[in-house]
């Protein structure tokens, strides 16, 4: 078991105010398996007095300074590679390949490439007869998810301190594991101390505390619509900067000239990564009525002969549990509404998995005619439910996929290629994916409508903790 008795405030371990701590529970075994602080209102007020007593020098400190720090961060998670993977596929339930590829190889890779950026930004230009200077937005309170939570992490720390900021984080009370390790990397590079600050604990008690502190610049955080519209109401309150990357209802559009067996396909495997807990997740399938059913057929046949559930540990399964009781159950809860509300199940169901009595595992499943209004086509599920839904031509096809209060992400598949970017460039969201076109950790990533404010990622991500400020010469 892991268990953290401290932590990390202004360069050191130190003891939380309280006694309370934190179980954390692994998604497969429901047993404990970790334990962390309880860290309470006091924990974040010294967190962030210790960020503002470090904020000026290291915004000062010179650029080539903070990307070697980077470089050294980067390095560090590097070589506790598999710690990370193991520790993120125990808590978050995850397999062990997505969980070395992903889970810890995308904040790799994501840290890797701020040292390059950094170097190459701006943070200068003369404008007519102005010097206008980009300036850390200065304290930054980072507050972290639980299904992607080192990756999270990274994607805003990572910039955030690149650009001369200093940072509070507070993970998710589900899976905080993995930022105790970020934690001992930051102190084992030596980077200065309160640049770089570990409070966990209640969203509702720590959480809260960083969103009223009148001394926190900026709020990034990534969560839920509802966890969006709270920070953003009490952000309010004192002017604060927020960053929200929040839900996602995405629509993989496949166009009735694509190659339907492969777009399908892909499109399953994309609705179920990280057994569909996934904020990006394309979760709507719009087909043409003349191939619903076909598509139907194909996203049955995969899900059966693809997806098999068991032990994220044991490197055989493909999709693992999900990270709590609380999500298995909200999951099966929608799945059954799909079937009240009269979706054709074609894959899975609301019942248990056979052969596995602990573990919070959900059946992939696969609804076809689902209607634009059900709860399924409009709601997050955040789990591995896909819902098929048919269209009449391609205006009804960016009517639907545009039918949505999200806007995060999505997908257009065609045999023209010209005809799927003149698709996707109608569909309102942050990225939209091109006949099966890879993500890119450099490109910028969040959302319109209620998917968030901002962008994460890459230059864009860096720009997010920038103030911009001109001098008159």
């Amino acid at each position: 078991m892991r268990a953290h008795e401290k932590l990390y405030i202004g360069g050191e371990w130190v003891p939380a105010s309280g006694d309370a701590t934190i179980d954390v529970v692994g998604a497969a075994t429901e047993e404990v398996i970790g334990r962390v602080p309880a860290g309470g209102e006091e924990d974040a007020r010294r967190a962030v007095q210790a960020a503002c007593d470090a904020f000026e020098p290291w915004a000062a400190t010179p650029v080539a300074e903070r990307a070697r720090h980077l470089e050294r961060l980067a390095d560090g998670l590097q070589a506790r590679a598999e710690e990370i993977a193991t520790t993120i596929a125990g808590e978050v339930g995850s397999p062990i390949a997505i969980a070395r590829s992903i889970q810890a190889g995308l904040p790799i890779t994501v840290a890797k490439s701020y040292p390059a950026i950094l170097r190459e930004f701006h943070f200068e230009e003369k404008i007519g007869n102005s010097l206008v200077v980009h300036e850390p937005v200065g304290v930054v309170a980072a507050i972290t998810p639980w299904n992607y939570p080192l990756h999270q992490a990274i994607g805003k720390v990572v910039p955030a301190i690149a650009a001369g900021c200093t940072v509070v984080l507070k993970p998710s009370q589900v899976a905080p594991l993995s930022a105790f390790i970020l934690a001992d990397v930051a102190h084992e590079i030596g980077l200065p101390p309160g640049v770089f600050n570990l409070v966990s604990g209640k969203g509702s008690v720590a959480g809260e505390a960083l969103l009223h502190h009148p001394r926190v610049d900026m709020i990034s955080l990534t969560g839920s619509t509802a966890a969006g519209r709270r920070t953003a109401e009490v952000a309010a309150k004192t002017i604060k900067r927020v960053a929200l990357e929040l839900g996602g209802k995405s629509a993989s559009v496949v166009l009735d000239d694509a190659d339907l067996e492969k777009a399908v396909g892909v499109s399953v495997a994309m609705c179920f990564l990280n057994s569909g807990q996934t904020c990006s997740a394309w979760t709507r399938l719009l087909v043409a009525r003349s191939q619903h059913d076909r598509a139907a057929e194909i996203a049955a046949r995969v899900t059966a002969a693809k997806y098999t559930i068991g032990d994220p540990l044991a490197g055989v399964a493909k999709l693992g549990p999900l990270a709590s009781a609380e999500q298995r159950d909200s999951v099966r809860a929608y799945i059954r509404k799909g079937i009240e509300e009269g979706a054709r199940l074609v894959a899975g169901g609301p019942e248990a998995p056979d052969g596995l009595p602990l573990g919070y595992y959900v059946k992939p499943t696969v609804f076809a005619e689902v209607d634009p209004r059900m709860t399924i086509a409009q709601e997050e599920i955040f789990g591995p439910v896909l819902c098929i839904m048919p269209y009449r031509d391609e205006e009804e096809a960016v009517r639907i996929a545009n039918d949505s209060i999200y806007g995060l992400a999505g997908a257009v598949w065609s045999g023209d290629p010209a005809r799927a970017e003149r698709v996707a460039r109608r569909i309102r969201t942050g990225q939209v994916d091109i006949n099966g076109g890879r993500f890119n950790p450099l490109a910028p990533f969040g959302g319109y409508k209620q998917s968030g404010i901002g962008r994460e990622l890459g230059r864009h991500g860096l720009e997010e903790f920038l103030e911009v400020k001109s001098l008159q010469m």
